[in-house]
This record gives C-alpha cells, sequence and structure tokens, in this order.
C-alpha cells in the first residue's frame, strides 16, 4: 500500500501523533514518504515535513483542501508530489466538514483520491462499545475502505 488517509472519529483523537510517527516510521525504513494535510493548516505539516525528512529535500508536506480548492487541483497535487509512500493528514472527524452532506469531508477526499482509511479512535473508557462505533462508521459510507483501525 503506497498510500493512505489517516483519520478520526472526532478531533483531537490522536491523529497528528499517529500521522508523524507513521512518516518517521517508513522514513527509517528507508522508504521515500510523502506527507499531505487535508486542510488549511500550518502547524502540522511543518511536524509532518520534518518527521518524513521532507522538509530540508524540498518534499514539503502539500496541502489538500477541498473547500478552498477545485477536485481537479487537488487530484494534480496530489499526483504532481506523489512519492513512493503518500500518508494523507485528515482534519476533524472522518465524516466532518463544512458542508452538511459532507462533500468536504476527510471520507469525500478519501474517495476523491482513492485512499484507504485507517481510522484512529480514542477508546479511553471503551471496552465492547468500540465494536458497534466501528460498525457504524464502516456501514455509514460503503465506499470509503476503512482499511485499519488504531
Amino acid at each position: 500500500m503506497n498510500r493512505m488517509l489517516i483519520s478520526a472519529a472526532h478531533k483531537s483523537s490522536g491523529k497528528t501523533m499517529v500521522s508523524i510517527g507513521l512518516c518517521a516510521a517508513l522514513k527509517v525504513r528507508g522508504h521515500v514518504v510523502q506527507p499531505f494535510k487535508k486542510g488549511p493548516d500550518y502547524i502540522d505539516p511543518m511536524w509532518l515535513s520534518l518527521a518524513s525528512g521532507n522538509g530540508a529535500a524540498g518534499r514539503a508536506c502539500r496541502n489538500l483542501d477541498l473547500y478552498l480548492m477545485e477536485r481537479d487541483d487537488i487530484v494534480a497535487t496530489f499526483a504532481r508530489h506523489s512519492a513512493e509512500v503518500n500518508l494523507v493528514e485528515g482534519n476533524k472527524g472522518l465524516y466532518d466538514g463544512l458542508a452538511l452532506d459532507g462533500s468536504n469531508s476527510n471520507a469525500a477526499l478519501a474517495k476523491l483520491l482513492d485512499l484507504p482509511v485507517f481510522l484512529v479512535i480514542d477508546a479511553r473508557g471503551m471496552t465492547r462499545g468500540i465494536a458497534p462505533l466501528i460498525l457504524g462508521y464502516q456501514a455509514f459510507d460503503r465506499d470509503i475502505d476503512i482499511a485499519g483501525v488504531i
């Protein structure tokens, strides 16, 4: 798998920590990693660039924003900057966004770029309750490929 979207059930779930850790681990293993960040963000992209070793080498993290960019521009940006491994860190929750129809959500970006999703779940205080939560995320939109849960 050379492309993935890291998303979550809600913001402040640990997406950035997981994304930074994955970028660094992949880089240590000798992979060329291209990080992307959904949304108009400048702090997370700096951390992602540093973790993937791309900051000084000119492969900076790129923003992909369904609210501010045309869909064709997002596809072109992703294609132009893609590397051996492409990691997109989402913002907010998987199905959340400014548009009530979900057209600018992480899920919409995953569909647009054909990205499998790794869902970061803050399971504090949960045991079996995590199962229906994950099943709900899978059933909500069958076109989303939830490839794993962290």
